[in-house]
Formats: C-alpha cells, sequence, structure tokens
C-alpha cells in the first residue's frame, strides 16, 4: 500500500471533495481518498501497481488543475 499526495489548488468547498471522491473511488486500485481542503492536497491511499496518471486524469475531468503531474509525493 502506498499513499501519493496530489496538489489541487483550486479546491475549497465541499462540492470540490464530492466531485474528487466520486472521481476516484470507481478507479480499481485506490483504497482511500482524503481530499484536504485547507491544504489543497489529496491524499490518495492505493496499491503500488496502480498508475497514477489514471488518478490525475480522474481529477482533471473534474475541472481541477493538478500542476506539477509529474512531481507527485509518493510514500
Amino acid at each position: 500500500m502506498a499513499t501519493t499526495t496530489l496538489s489541487v489548488p483550486e479546491i475549497h468547498c465541499d462540492h470540490c471533495r464530492a466531485a474528487i471522491e466520486g472521481a476516484l473511488s470507481p478507479i480499481d486500485g485506490v483504497e482511500g481518498i482524503d481530499v484536504d481542503l485547507e491544504n489543497r492536497v489529496v491524499r490518495v491511499e492505493h496499491d503500488d501497481e496502480l498508475q497514477l496518471g489514471s488518478v490525475v486524469e480522474a481529477i482533471e475531468d473534474q475541472g481541477y488543475d493538478v500542476p506539477n503531474r509529474d512531481a507527485y509525493v509518493r510514500a
């Protein structure tokens, strides 16, 4: 299991949280989602094999930019 933190500076409300959680939860390999509105980041707990591009694409499909999309913080 790994955790990846993505900066999503445009998130600011519960609608943003719901949109991102709804987009990420159906992705195979995603085990947990924490949308931190105060710090404007999304933390995703996932299988090690998960292609993070699918996570970024799902967030961007909701209309949110993920700057530095190649600079993931993965723990």
